[in-house]
């Protein structure tokens, strides 16, 4: 005897659910494909486009002087952010390079240093360290691993040298781990391989590090690089995420006949393949009191996102203007979750 069966038919509405009872009833959307290596940040990030809804929440000023910021990190409701402090000025040579085939020096190395500072939700600061290392004074995007915060700290110019420092977050002591015989703006640590990825200047190199692990050492045993094959923003900041996966923000300046502007953007970058994933353009601008800059987006600098619950992200930016940031947070929420 073969069961009666009933079929229900269902009509998808936006972000709603229209049944046969004609109620409507929400939901919130996630990844087509549910990949088993997305974690809740990835496959929010994955429904982004240019019809997310950025809805601003707060502006917090820090109450000390924040400089050049580069990378943020959120643990817990503490943050750290790095930054450079610049003290005179580098000059160029007239020589020129790619920054990505062509590894001439095309500056003096100036003076300056490097800092991390850590503070709380109000931007109250609660600690520091500087990792200045002679020439070695520009510290890059920067991640953390639940561990150790991994800081680069590179001359401050393409092409160069660095130091790759891993941090704990709790004494703010610094351990130099290994060195690059280039300029490396950010670094992540592969916690399922076991390797670390950065990016060069401009971002035009993606680097890998194969590493030994024993104990609480690490090893660096071999570096590579392979050219970045997106063009469209320079990566500033980058976080490891879900498995084998970098989210990087970061942006380029255009020039228009109408003058110049700031490109901003997110992109989430397969480690496996060194090609982006998904990729997001943020037309978000910093207001510096005369009106949003055109040339100076919300992802300049430093950026951490994280899950906020009911389809949302939750983005802070430090965006730094004339040596000076605000913590800025914003809601993010994908259209099909709205």
């Amino acid at each position: 005897m073969t069961p009666n069966r009933f079929v229900i038919t269902c009509v998808l509405v936006g972000s709603s659910i229209v049944g046969l009872s004609g109620q409507r009833q929400h939901t919130t959307f996630e990844t087509p494909s549910g990949s088993a290596r997305d974690n809740e940040t990835t496959k929010l990030v994955r429904l982004l486009g240019r019809n997310a809804i950025w809805k601003h929440v707060a502006t917090i000023p820090a109450d000390w002087q924040t400089f050049h910021t580069q990378g943020l990190v959120k643990i817990g409701d503490t943050f750290f952010v790095s930054a450079v402090e610049v003290l005179t000025n580098r000059v160029f040579t007239g020589i020129v390079t790619d920054a990505l085939y062509d590894f001439s020096i095309d500056r003096s190395p100036g003076t300056g240093r490097a800092w991390l500072f850590k503070f709380d939700g109000s931007g109250h600061l609660l600690g520091q360290i500087e990792l200045t290392d002679g020439a070695k004074y520009h510290p890059g995007g920067i991640d953390y691993d639940g561990e150790y915060i991994w800081v680069p700290v590179a001359e401050y110019r393409p092409n160069s040298a660095s130091n790759i420092y891993r941090v704990d977050p709790a004494t703010l002591t610094a351990e130099l781990m290994f060195t690059e015989k280039d300029h490396i703006g950010g670094i992540v640590h592969n916690q399922h391989r076991g390797t670390f990825h950065g990016v060069s200047w401009g971002s035009r190199r993606l680097y890998t590090w194969n590493a030994t692990h024993s104990g609480d050492s690490t090893k660096v045993v071999s570096s590579d690089w392979t050219p970045n094959r997106a063009f469209y923003i320079d990566y500033q900041d980058c976080h490891y995420q879900g498995v084998e996966l970098m989210l990087c923000g970061g942006v380029v300046g255009y020039s228009t006949p109408l003058g110049g502007i700031a490109l901003g953007g997110l992109e989430l970058v397969n480690l496996r393949t060194a090609q982006p994933d998904h990729q997001v353009p943020v037309n978000l601008f910093i207001d510096e009191g005369n009106g949003p800059n055109p040339g100076l987006a919300l992802t300049h600098n430093a950026f951490w996102i994280e899950p906020l619950g009911n389809g949302k992200l939750r983005g802070y930016f430090m965006t730094e203007s004339d040596n000076q940031s605000d913590l800025i947070v914003y809601d993010i929420t994908p259209w099909v979750n709205r």
